[in-house]
């Protein structure tokens, strides 16, 4: 079966729809592949050829014209983005001088969109996770992007959880409140909650209430800035103040002005947990945020023996449920006697732990206690 979002071409997609990309984080929960230099969005974690941000790009503008996608970023990832992305206009690479969180992000971005379309509708989106299902996503968004443009919400598209995961955060939908989005039911959101700890992830999951935050909002431009000047007054006023510099070359010195006063704050505690008008959209496109070198494991090809090997030649004896990459072509990787182990080699170091999330923090935290900040 054909869906709408297959026949679309560029002359069909609204012009008043935008897409922000937020590319400014680390990626420190995949190092040491993903380093300072060069983050996890950046990199082809998933082996396809292409990397987050440009599985990212191409799956957005399917549904949204390429002249209104932004990404925000740092600004020494200005030329990544440049030569991952050759498609974005320069205009709407946005620079960070420092990161300050997912809010003043958004804020940049909303406040230079109302400058070119105060008509626009907006999805913002992160620039590193995975989504299975192409297809049902675009058509997921088309249908929250044209009810976000006639309706005072703000949409967060929620992810049907099928573990008690303590990775992600949760949304609990007012069951006994709901609507229509193209005839699928929304729901109005009662609470939203950061990583629970395992048991009370389990008690979310069996409620039947509660969905996983995928970090995806769509709203339009005039009910978000309303949501800014009551929810974030300050932040509010300081972008605002940029009308008169957004898109001209006096741009960037101006950023770099209100970030030094900006504080750092996300979007769900700046506006979602305040707002009266939040909506949760569940969505079955089939996410994740790949947070962590476990949640990747599970959705990378493995051998008999429940090991997934990226290397140019190994040897393995007794090795299970293990990750095993090498970035050098020339060295061979042998190994034997590990079960749920981890061994990343770089061309400037090795990494060999337990399969586990917690020992891998702390080797991370302790190697600029250990004067080797300088590889993170």
């Amino acid at each position: 079966m054909t869906s709408k979002v297959d026949n679309l071409d560029s002359s069909s997609m609204s012009n008043n729809n935008y897409c922000i990309i937020m590319a400014g984080g680390l990626g420190s929960r995949f190092w040491p592949i993903s380093r300072n230099e060069k983050p996890k969005q950046f990199l082809d974690m998933l082996g396809t050829g292409k990397t987050f941000i440009q599985q990212t790009f191409e799956r957005f503008q399917k549904v949204i014209p390429v002249e209104n996608i932004l990404v925000v970023t740092q600004v020494q990832y200005k030329d990544l983005v440049q030569e991952q992305l050759p498609r974005l206009k320069k205009e709407h690479i946005l620079l960070e001088p420092y990161r300050r969180n997912t809010a003043p992000c958004m804020a940049y971005a909303t406040y230079k969109i109302l400058k070119e379309n105060p008509d626009a509708s907006v999805v913002v989106t992160p620039s590193d996770h995975l989504i299975t299902n192409e297809s049902l996503f675009s058509e997921t968004v088309l249908n929250a992007l044209d009810y976000a443009s006639k309706n005072d919400v703000l949409i967060t598209l929620g992810v049907k959880p099928n573990r008690a995961e303590t990775s992600y955060g949760y949304i609990q939908a007012n069951k006994s409140s709901h609507l229509s989005i193209n005839g699928n039911i929304a729901y109005n959101v009662k609470t939203f909650t950061e990583k629970p700890n395992a048991e009370l992830a389990e008690v979310f999951v069996n409620s039947g209430e509660f969905l996983w935050n995928s970090g995806i909002f769509i709203w339009n431009l005039k009910s978000i800035i309303g949501e800014l000047e009551t929810h974030q007054k300050e932040m509010s006023i300081l972008f605002k103040g940029g009308a008169e510099h957004y898109n001209t070359s006096t741009e960037q010195s101006f950023i770099e002005e209100v970030y030094d006063e900006c504080k750092s704050i996300s979007i769900d505690y700046a506006i979602m947990e305040k707002t009266s008008k939040a909506v949760v959209y569940p969505a079955a496109f089939g996410w994740s945020d790949l947070g962590t070198w476990d949640a990747l494991y599970s959705y990378q090809p493995k051998d008999e023996d429940g090991n997934h090997v990226i290397c140019t030649e190994s040897l393995l004896k007794e090795v299970k449920n293990s990750i095993l990459i090498s970035e050098d072509k020339k060295k061979v990787v042998v190994a034997a006697g590990l079960d749920k182990f981890m061994v990343v080699n770089t061309e400037d170091l090795l990494l060999i732990c337990p399969r586990d999330p917690s020992v891998y923090k702390t080797l991370f935290a302790e190697m600029a206690l250990n004067n080797l900040g300088k590889y993170l």
